[in-house]
């Protein structure tokens, strides 16, 4: 049995890691002397193969940086940055590369792709706008602090959230200043913020403050706000409850999980809870059918019934393993793990049934899951396309 306090010397070297901007990978916080370290891996009996397609080289990666750096894809085209500043657009069935630019700043989040746009975020608090054919710099504009979410675009305007809790809309076409929301941000809060999810009306937006708020696209009136968390706790570090994993439309309601909070169903338009349960997770969750998938904070993935929130089933074997959010992919569900193992899981029970390595360095992005193909970009920069093979 884990103690209290062996949990909370693990979650004090995780938030440290998290917290910290030179952040080191999660393993080198690890050694002899720490308690519950990431669990091994186990064998199984694989139910089918895993196929990498093509593999390409894009750069830097995230490093040991705590980035969202994770590719985005439109137009049958994928769009990756590494933080040194490099940005390029890739073939999504061939891996070859369409175009290749060097911003010469540092990026510190995206891509985000849409209406002929790539846009990136930079420690420098600058957003910048590329154009999706052929890379070429639209325009620069600069923001109130770093970037640490993956800026959206949806009818013609651009959601930027920057480190300091506040949300800034840009026009698509100019990076002119359409307006800006302000969030309290609490004292102490993990390294890393939700990125926004949007439709052509509404933003909506996970805040520090365990807050969800819902803003009209057009002139950043809010339309409503709700405590997804509550701080509890004596300490700093007890109270944080940062919500650090994106927003889920799906038919009109919103999913979302905090960190040492809650995970919550609402209404997209009044925002009324529809259900909560008591959940802490800073990768985040997905949405498929009628099951919502979920990794926690010991990197324990959940499935809940989508309806009530109530637990289906519960896959522990690989605690500690620091996963990314999980990733629907057909029948299955997908994870990936601090030394670039990809875990194949079943949706109906969470037994595991494939499992191949991407990247030893590791991923901090979850992979995103186009057609049959899974697309996943390590922490070396190394991005690559698989798909499922019968044996």
């Amino acid at each position: 049995m884990v103690t209290r306090n062996r949990i909370s010397w693990l979650v004090l070297l995780i938030l440290s890691a998290l917290i910290n901007s030179g952040c080191a990978m999660f393993s080198d916080y690890f050694s002899e002397d720490t308690q519950d370290p990431p669990s091994p891996l186990t064998s199984f009996e694989e139910e089918f193969n895993i196929k990498r397609v093509w593999s390409t080289d894009t750069g830097a990666g995230s490093d040991k940086q705590h980035l969202k750096l994770a590719p985005a894809v439109t137009d049958n085209k994928i769009f990756v940055a590494d933080h040194k500043g490099r940005v390029q657009g890739i073939n999504l069935e061939t891996g070859d590369r369409l175009w290749d630019i060097e911003t010469k700043t540092d990026i510190s989040a995206g891509p985000g792709a849409g209406n002929g746009l790539v846009l990136v975020g930079t420690r420098n608090a600058d957003v910048l706008a590329l154009s999706i054919s052929d890379g070429k710099e639209l325009w620069r504009t600069s923001v109130s602090s770093e970037v640490l979410s993956v800026p959206k675009v949806s009818a013609g305007v651009v959601i930027i959230r920057t480190g300091d809790g506040r949300i800034r809309a840009l026009d698509a076409s100019s990076g002119k200043r359409l307006w800006i929301y302000d969030s309290s941000q609490p004292v102490l809060t993990l390294r890393g913020n939700s990125s926004p999810a949007v439709t052509p009306e509404i933003g909506l937006v996970g805040f520090d403050n365990g807050k969800l708020a819902a803003l009209l696209l057009q002139n950043g009136r809010l339309i409503w706000e709700r405590t997804i968390a509550v701080p509890r706790g004596r300490s700093e570090l007890e109270r944080m409850v940062d919500i650090d994993g994106d927003p889920i439309i799906r038919n009109g309601i919103v999913y979302i999980v905090s960190y040492q909070g809650n995970v919550a169903a609402l209404e997209m338009d009044s925002g009324r809870l529809l259900w909560t349960r008591k959940m802490s997770s800073y990768a985040g969750l997905d949405v498929a059918g009628k099951q919502i998938y979920i990794t926690d904070d010991q990197s324990d993935v959940w499935a809940l019934d989508r309806n009530s929130g109530a637990s289906l089933w519960k896959q522990d074997k690989l605690k500690w393993r620091f996963l990314t959010a999980p990733v629907a992919m057909g029948n299955y569900v997908v994870i990936a793990d601090f030394e670039g193992y990809l875990h194949w899981l079943s949706q109906e029970d969470g037994h595991m049934v494939a499992r191949g390595r991407a990247d030893s360095s590791g991923f901090a992005s979850t992979p995103i899951v186009v057609g049959k193909l899974l697309v996943a970009q390590g922490k070396s920069g190394e991005l690559s396309a698989f798909r499922i093979e019968s044996r």
